[in-house]
């Protein structure tokens, strides 16, 4: 495309040079001009590659998509520029910043941001936010964004927890409703099956609303559904606020990565992704011990109190602590206006000679007002509650197909082996109380704690030294990364071990040996299915920078209906085969499926890549 913006080439390229050659002659000081552009440092700042850059145009060769060129834009002091009304930039890829930017550098110097004034913030009760709203999110401190991602995962822990607390209780439950345990584990399975389904709307209007109203109205239906659950009469009533639960608090696990990918550049985002994931793993971490606990002392419809009591502190702090960092919303309502006035010329166009020479032409055109503004409400529904769906086309890519199926079996399998501990160690020859229960999940849970800590950072070191290896630099000596290069040697030890360690649990709790072998085996299950879960989420933001959000729903959608297939099926086959077949299977089919993932991902990834972004448009439906 002859007038794609490059931050980095052309004119625009000559300006900054001369910004930056009078900045230093205002200041009289060379040490400036070095903090200010690291890559002229004789040394280049690998920390300042500052966009994601995975499908951008100097890597991958090919024209970006839907950017305008803004160089008569550009303003004196490269922080804010103008976009022309039809520029369709995605927020992910902002496009008039230069990736050499300090800011994401550690030895860097913070650059002033440019804050939104409290009246013209966005989002849902924007107004009461403690930390203000910037014109740029890449330009927050990294203070402010580390704030910014514990907020998120604190939000990310709500919907995990409300999945796992029930386990130790399932067995209370059924005598309570008298029913069997099968179907009292729908609630696990239903629950899984909700969050699987509304992350894809969740995610679709977090684009066009924004993050921030997302959030709150996603929690405040958090509550609302676990206080009904609460004060379930029967066992169908309870199951179906779990399913609504469930789809409530189901918005972060879309949202949230691509709020991260809204304040995080492609360099740290592995270890941003990491973090993040902390909530969402420290949720199943606590939550059987505090289920097991509230239905020992206090009985099970506690459990759902204390729901509602965590969603209005997470709530609350929402409200106070989250900005909005949606780059630009997507409209809706002006592109479907504008497809049915379209239509309705179109209409008149085709008209007989007969009806364009009537002499009543205020019928005509209040009939063709009504129409067009009929064809509008249509469009827009459709966008909203149809388009959404459109989000399972972008499996016919290989890269995207092989991330969310690799995603898919690690996750079914995580969910089968909480559904196996709360099945297996409840009955003889442990038989354990419901506290106990609740405390046999630490180990897996203590696995991907240690696993987001660490993985994160060692797998943004591995992609700095891939891209190192293969010389891949810019004219500026700025390293280039692709997010093939996340399946190293990383996810050839998660693809062993997790496994590994379903096969030996299966066996050990089979012959009902001490709990000490399984709960071993659980923890490094627990390190080896986190390898997986931070490298495939990681690398969807970046195969999909525009649609961030887009390709965790996906795959969020694909991998929790497997999740819920699973639980329901979990006692049954326990039952059938027992406990080291079942996982014997599992632990095979999980080591096939990984190693034709990553053999596959590291032979076509680059190809795959390509051809998706060549692609993507039609997908999307442009």
């Amino acid at each position: 495309m002859s007038n794609d913006h490059d931050v980095e080439k052309g004119n625009l390229e000559r300006e900054l040079d001369k910004l930056d050659h009078e900045r230093s002659h205002d200041t009289s000081s060379s040490a400036s001009v070095q903090l200010s552009r690291p890559a002229l440092t004789k040394e280049p700042d690998i920390t300042a590659v500052e966009g994601p850059c995975s499908n951008s145009e100097d890597i991958l060769k090919i024209p970006q998509r839907g950017r305008q060129d803004s160089r008569s834009s550009h303003s004196s002091n490269n922080s804010s520029k103008t976009l022309s009304d039809n520029d369709t930039h995605d927020h992910q890829v902002p496009p008039h910043r230069s990736r050499s930017r300090p800011q994401s550098s550690n030895r860097s110097v913070c650059r002033d941001v440019e804050k939104v004034p409290r009246s013209q913030r966005r989002g849902l009760l924007a107004r009461f936010t403690v930390i203000a709203e910037v014109t740029n999110p890449y330009d927050y401190s990294r203070k402010t964004k580390w704030l910014l991602t514990l907020v998120v995962a604190t939000a990310g822990a709500a919907a995990p927890m409300a999945s796992s607390i029930v386990l130790p209780a399932l067995i209370d439950i059924a005598k309570y409703f008298d029913s069997s345990a099968t179907v009292v584990n729908l609630s696990v399975a239903l629950y899984m099956l909700s969050m699987a389904i509304f992350p894809l709307w969740w995610s679709s209007f977090s684009e066009t609303l924004g993050r921030r109203t997302i959030y709150l109205t996603s929690f405040a239906l958090y509550v609302l559904f676990a206080v009904l659950g609460g004060v379930s009469t029967n066992v169908g009533m309870f199951l179906a606020m779990r399913m609504l639960n469930g789809a409530a608090g189901a918005s972060v696990q879309a949202v949230g990565a691509g709020t991260i990918a809204d304040i995080w550049p492609v360099k740290e985002r592995g270890r941003a992704i990491g973090i993040f994931y902390l909530g969402p793993l420290c949720g199943p971490l606590l939550a059987p011990i505090i289920g097991g606990a509230l239905n020992q002392t206090l009985g099970w419809r506690s459990i759902q109190w204390f729901l509602a009591i965590l969603g209005g502190g997470i709530l609350a702090f929402l409200t106070l602590c989250l900005p909005e960092t949606l780059k630009q919303p997507t409209s809706v309502a002006a592109p479907a206006e504008e497809t049915a006035e379209v239509h309705s010329t179109s209409n008149e166009k085709n008209a007989s000679a007969q009806d364009a020479i009537r002499p009543t032409m205020t019928r005509s055109t209040t009939r063709q007002s009504v129409q067009v503004k009929t064809r509008t409400y249509l469009t827009v529904l459709q966008r909203c509650f149809v388009d959404p769906l459109r989000i399972v086309l972008y499996l016919q890519f290989p890269a995207v197909c092989c991330c969310v199926f690799y995603a898919t079996t690690t996750f079914m399998a995580l969910y089968m082996l909480n559904i196996s501990v709360q099945q297996t160690f409840s009955t003889t020859p442990y038989s354990y109380s419901s506290i106990i229960v609740g405390l046999l999940y630490i180990p897996n849970s203590l696995g991907y704690f240690v696993t987001s800590v660490f993985g994160g950072r060692w797998v943004d070191g591995i992609m700095a030294r891939e891209a190192r290896k293969a010389g891949r630099m810019d004219e500026k000596g700025r390293l280039i990364y692709r997010p093939e290069d996340r399946m190293r040697e990383n996810v050839w030890i998660g693809a062993v071990l997790f496994p590994a360690g379903l096969i030996v649990y299966g066996w050990t709790v089979t012959y009902g040996v001490n709990p000490a072998a399984p709960l071993i085996a659980n923890f490094f299950f627990g390190i080896g299915s986190m390898l997986i879960f931070a490298a495939v989420t990681t690398m969807l933001t970046e195969f999909m920078p525009r649609k961030a959000s887009n390709g965790v729903a996906l795959n969020n959608f694909v991998r929790n209906i497997f999740s819920c297939i699973g639980g329901a099926v979990t006692d049954p086959l326990i039952k059938a085969i027992g406990n080291g077949w079942l996982f014997t299977g599992l632990g095979i089919i999980c080591l096939v499926s990984g190693a034709l993932s990553i053999w596959a991902m590291r032979r076509y990834g680059e190809r795959w890549r390509v051809t998706m972004d060549r692609k993507i448009e039609r997908v999307q439906g442009k």
